[in-house]
């Protein structure tokens, strides 16, 4: 994809153009970003996921006298029946993973990086419904699907913004309007991180929303750190070799900056490991949401190989996530929170199973062949991130 050309997608400017001036920056309305757009899924549909045990679904109600109510699924029929006829929000995760009507809408989003991505949430509201006004720390596309929802465009939040007291949800004290859009099927509303915004369903309405994970400074130190202890010994403490004798004029109980020094070198020499920080990053972005669904089978290269030359197709596990980079010893291929270092040589090999629908004896053509190639494909469906297509 060439990032200079304007996309329907961005309202007519460029992946480039929309990068440096609205990405993490401010929002941007598109109006027609899918034209005549039409939604996969239609309301009992979208219900009928909520009744799974394996989807992270929940229900929004607003009331009178307590104004919002959360409930978590999974859900009976008997809970849609009995919900009233306006002001109530279903939302339901990663339908993507589950949907492949759905996952296909990330085909529009290739200007940016896959590992980025986190999935597509869709949300059904009735007639005035809502989650109240609020602030997500990531950055979300808004695709309205069916219906009509009006959005309001707030304040910048941040961690200090006033929140109502409730046990469940994250609702704005306050709420300071600066914009007022109505979306219809096929427009999209951009909005970055920390900006207030606040949906209200004019009419039965459904909105795909793709979000993008974005881990905070706190997951990065606590899980990396957690991550680096297991390559060190107990051996490597913190040392003072060298240093001075306390002086009569000074605090023997005062530690010195010599001693916060010698710590931070400590920590540097591990932290600034690169290669470390990589494979680290790379496993922790692509952890699937739901780690029970990415179940392996166990098959030897050769039934492999048989399987791929009777015309099998491998396709990634929808729960899956893969990526790939290079360090200094070779490339490095990361598979639903896990990884393996590769030789140069299967730089092609990588691209492919990261971006290909399908994998079948048309092109895997010459790596059929490959020992190091077949393993590598074998380890995957092991693992579960590679699958058989269903017949």
């Amino acid at each position: 994809m060439n990032p200079a050309i304007p996309l329907q997608l961005l309202g007519g400017i460029s992946a480039d153009e929309f990068l440096r001036d609205y990405w993490q920056k401010k929002p941007l309305l598109i109006r027609q970003a899918i034209p005549g757009f039409e939604s996969p899924l239609d309301p009992d549909e979208l219900a009928g996921l909520a009744l799974e045990e394996v989807i992270e679904s929940r229900i929004v109600i607003e009331h009178g006298k307590t104004p919002w109510e959360l409930r978590r699924g999974p859900f009976s029929e008997e809970t849609f029946k009995e919900l009233p006829e306006s002001d109530w929000t279903l939302l339901v995760q990663a339908v993507d993973q589950f949907v492949p009507e759905v996952a296909e809408l990330l085909e529009h989003f290739k200007f940016l990086p896959s590992w980025r991505i986190d999935d597509i949430m869709i949300s059904y509201a009735a007639p005035g419904g809502g989650v109240g006004p609020h602030f997500d720390n990531y950055d979300v596309f808004l695709l309205q699907g069916h219906g009509r929802r009006r959005w309001k465009i707030g304040q910048t939040c941040d961690a200090d913004s006033p929140l109502l007291q409730h046990p469940d949800l994250r609702i704005l004290a306050q709420f300071e309007e600066s914009q007022d859009w109505v979306l219809e099927p096929g427009d999209m509303l951009y909005l970055p991180p920390r900006v207030a915004h606040y949906g209200i369903a004019e009419d039965e309405c459904m909105t795909y929303s793709v979000g993008f994970r974005a881990p905070s400074a706190a997951e990065v130190l606590t899980h990396f750190t957690d991550f680096l202890a297991q390559f060190l010994s107990d051996e490597e403490r913190y040392s003072d070799a060298g240093m001075s004798a306390v002086k009569g004029s000074e605090d023997q109980h005062k530690i010195q900056r010599d001693a916060l020094d010698r710590l931070k070198q400590l920590l540097q020499e591990h932290m600034s490991d690169e290669r470390l920080l990589l494979t680290w990053f790379g496993q922790f972005m692509t952890e699937p949401r739901y780690p029970e669904l990415v179940a392996g089978e166990e098959i030897d290269d050769g039934d492999l190989l048989q399987a791929l030359e009777d015309g099998a197709v491998l396709v990634r596990n929808p729960s899956a996530r893969l990526a790939w980079s290079e360090v200094d010893v070779g490339l490095l291929l990361f598979s639903s929170g896990q990884s393996v270092v590769l030789p140069q040589s299967m730089r092609e090999l990588l691209k492919l199973i990261c971006a290909a629908d399908a994998l079948h004896q048309d092109n895997l053509g010459q790596w059929l062949a490959d020992e190091d190639g077949r393993k590598l494909l074998g380890e995957l469906v092991k693992q579960g991130s590679l699958e058989f297509a269903d017949e």
